[in-house]
Order: structure tokens, then sequence, then C-alpha cells
């Protein structure tokens, strides 16, 4: 268990991670997987940031029910799912350093392309959501967090905003709920974290709502240029702490 001084910055980096995951469109674990890296080993951040994404796409869905693709939550959603079980296999064979240094080279590589080739589109066409989904949804199995990929795919079809975070969180939620049974089944779903996740519910929602609210208030530029330094940054602190 965590002491009660560790115990309140991660919530509030949960916190963090949550309203910019909202309204980014791409989930709280791009920066809560990192980030939660500094309290728990890896394996067990894997655990305990599955369930408590299931809660926090749960909170997305309902805070942004009015509107999703149902389209694109087939064309996506179900590689997704398949491609995270793959993912979450693997990466019980894989050591915690080695996840470490793969998910850091992995924030610093995509933050910098996204911000290299800001105006890049994908054609929005069933193949390209196939194989987003399935890249996403590995990622996500493996590394805990693979929104950015899914982000990227469902930009291309212009999706008003609610529209683009309902369908993200749906597919997300698939995601969750399959790799939460690898990782349990490996081990990483430790007793003694179980106590986070009715903390983190709470955070998700609270974080949802906060996120619901500032969406609309900041231009679309802005927000991305913030939430691709804030990637590059976590990329690179958890670079120096895999090195350090």
């Amino acid at each position: 268990m965590l002491p009660p001084d560790l115990l309140l910055y991660f919530m509030l980096l949960a916190l963090l991670a949550e309203v910019v995951g909202t309204v980014g469109g791409f989930g709280s674990s791009l920066l809560f997987v990192p980030l939660a890296g500094y309290f728990l080993d890896y394996h067990s951040v894997l655990g305990v940031a599955a369930l408590y994404h299931l809660s926090s796409n749960a909170a997305k869905i309902y805070f942004f029910r009015a509107g999703f693709d149902r389209r694109l939550i087939l064309q996506m959603g179900l590689p997704s799912v398949l491609a995270a079980i793959t993912g979450a296999l693997m990466s019980g064979l894989l050591p915690s350093a080695l996840l470490t240094l793969l998910l850091a080279g992995f924030l610093i590589g995509l933050g910098g392309l996204l911000l290299l080739f800001r105006q890049f589109r994908l054609r929005p066409v069933a193949a390209n959501a196939v194989l987003g989904g399935l890249a996403s949804g590995f990622l996500s199995g493996l590394l805990g967090t693979g929104g950015a990929v899914r982000g990227v795919v469902l930009a291309a079809y212009g999706l008003p905003a609610q529209v683009f975070i309902a369908t993200s969180a749906i597919i997300d939620f698939g995601i969750d709920a399959s790799r939460s049974v690898v990782y349990a089944a490996s081990g990483f779903v430790h007793h003694d974290d179980l106590y986070l996740i009715p903390l983190l519910l709470g955070v998700s929602v609270v974080g949802t709502w906060l996120g619901k609210k500032i969406v609309g208030i900041l231009t679309e530029q802005q927000f991305q240029s913030i939430v691709l330094l804030l990637v590059i940054a976590a990329g690179g602190l958890t670079l120096w702490r895999a090195w350090g």
C-alpha cells in the first residue's frame, strides 16, 4: 500500500491523465501508464491500469452517450480486442525493464512524429480502420497504451468531438475488458493494489466531467500541442527512470 503522501500524488497525476485523455479522445493511459510506473512495477501498472480504464471508459460512455459511430466500433473494435489479447499474452513473457524501455521509445517516437507531421491524415477507409484497430489493440495489451494510434485513425473520419470521444471510449472498453482477463490470469492484478481501483473510479468520473467542460474551450491545435509535448516529456522521464 502506498504511503498517504505518495497516494495523494498518485491520484493527482491520475486526475491530470484523465482530464487530458478525455479531451484528447485517446484515453488516459497514454499519460497514466508512464506516470504510474513511478509508484508501481510495470506489470502491476498494467493490471491496475486495465481495471482503472474499464471504469474510466464507462464514465466516458455515460457522459458522451449522445453519439457514437457504430460502423467504426465494429471495424476497429473487433480487431482491437483480438490484438489486445495477443499483446497482453506477450507482455507476460517480457521483463518489466524491457517493457519500460519500449514504452519510452513509443511515447517519444509517436509524440515527435505527430508534432512534425501535424497535418497528416489517413484515408477514411475500412482497411485503415482495421489496421489501426489491430495496432492500437496490440500496443494496449503489450505496453498498456495504444489510444494515440486509435486517435490518429479516428481523426481521419472528421467526427464531432463528442462522437469521437464516445466511439474511442467504447472501443477502449472492449480492449480493457479483454486484457484485464489476461493480466489477471498472468498474475499482474495483485490483491495489495486493489484498494486503488475504487479511488481511481472516483478520479475517472471527476476527470471525465472536467474534461467534458474543457472540450471546446481550447482550439484543437492548442490542445494537440500541449498533449504531444506532455507525451514526449512522459516518454523522456520514463526513459530516464529506466536507465537511472
